[in-house]
């Protein structure tokens, strides 16, 4: 019998646990088991006709050939236009920010080199640094939020890059300025990258503002941004992303999206260009509906677990360690949960968080309200 020998490589590294949430749940639907899906890190919301349309006008129109591998001019030159001095040159596009973010690490990452990365943080980000050869440096946050000083500290001779996620995921915070400044400073002075994944930019609360890190103008040769259109227009099936960066970085990251994908999807690119054109009413009542589900799922948690309240993404991370018997983990409680109440939601080991979980609010409102029933009746 043959005798399947694997890469080092695809052994170091674990399979995506919010991908796996999602097979778990399709197959007990099938079963015919009712799900509440608190796990789906997705909005609910339809994507926009506009969107649909000119997806449908560029199939008609052929747009069915190869393209670009960078994405196609129309879409990068808009893009473009979201960063001053930036031209096209400076914008890929690709298979959703998660492709961005693989290549990136790809790029950037020697053999050994670390890159830090606060947590909790969204389940990919320390595979992709490992499928790169690199090594995840796991910086703990303080109530969700960054510890800079914690940071400054881990930075050595081998550290390449600094990661930074806001509005995060899993926590749903927003970090401020004045931190995001140190950061900035942080690598200017030891020469490091500085990747930003700003993939829910759009999603804050409370008259909280984003800041991105393009702000720092000092960093923009060091900086590379990944956005995506999966969340901020409802597109997630588009599997269509993008990253921002110095020309150099960019090319690299073309010459290796060359090899492993080619160009994205021509026609969903032409959605992707409708979705820049949208009236701001559309996302702004989005939010607003969001800020509401946001109010009563923390209303809900914070009655049941010590909890942070969110300022973006549409993401709740509960504390959820007084309910554990001594042993079990965060996915044990997630497992027995969904077995007993058909309620799913996010073991925070996922997301390297042990003793919370995550739970996403973007659902129907019914379905908010009747999923917190469940949970409270269970733990009772």
């Amino acid at each position: 019998m043959f005798s399947y020998k694997l890469s080092n490589r695809i052994e170091s590294v674990e399979p995506s646990k919010t991908v796996a949430f999602t097979s778990l749940i399709q197959h007990l639907r099938k079963q015919g088991k009712n799900i509440i899906n608190f796990a789906v890190g997705e909005p609910e919301f339809e994507t926009p006709k506009q969107i649909i349309e000119a997806t449908k006008h560029a199939l008609d129109s052929g747009e069915t050939r190869y393209g670009q591998v960078a994405g196609i001019l129309e879409l990068r030159k808009k893009l473009a236009g979201d960063f001053a001095g930036y031209d096209l040159d400076n914008i890929i596009i690709s298979n959703g920010s998660k492709q961005c973010l693989y290549t990136i690490f790809q790029v950037i990452c020697n053999p050994g080199d670390e890159v830090i990365i606060p947590v909790p943080c969204w389940v990919s980000f320390s595979q992709q640094v490992r499928l790169a050869g690199g090594v995840p440096v796991l910086v703990p946050c303080l109530d969700n939020q960054l510890d800079c000083e914690a940071i400054l500290k881990s930075i050595n001779k081998k550290t390449c890059a600094i990661l930074i996620n806001t509005p995060n995921n899993p926590t749903g915070a927003v970090y401020p300025k004045s931190d995001l400044e140190k950061i900035a400073a942080a690598a200017e002075e030891h020469d490091l990258y500085i990747i930003s994944d700003e993939a829910y930019e759009f999603f804050t609360y409370d008259s909280v503002k984003h800041e991105s890190m393009f702000n720092f103008k000092n960093i923009h040769d060091r900086l590379i941004i990944t956005k995506s259109f999966s969340k901020s227009f409802s597109m997630t099936g588009f599997r269509t992303g993008y990253a921002a960066g110095p020309k150099p970085i960019i090319n690299a990251m073309a010459k290796l999206q060359s090899h492993c994908s080619g160009n994205v999807c021509s026609f969903a690119q032409y959605g992707a260009l409708a979705a820049l054109s949208l009236d701001n009413s559309i996302v702004k009542n989005w939010i607003a509906e969001l800020n509401k589900k946001r109010d009563m799922a923390f209303d809900f948690t914070s009655k049941l677990f010590k909890c942070i309240k969110p300022q973006g993404a549409f993401y709740l991370f509960p504390d959820i360690s007084n309910y554990l018997k001594k042993g079990e983990t965060s996915g044990d409680f997630s497992s027995k949960l969904l077995a007993e109440t058909g309620v799913a939601l996010v073991p925070g080991e996922a997301f390297e968080q042990p003793g919370h979980v995550r739970i996403s609010y973007a659902v129907p409102e019914d379905i908010l309200v009747k999923g917190f029933k469940a949970v409270s009746k269970y733990l009772q």
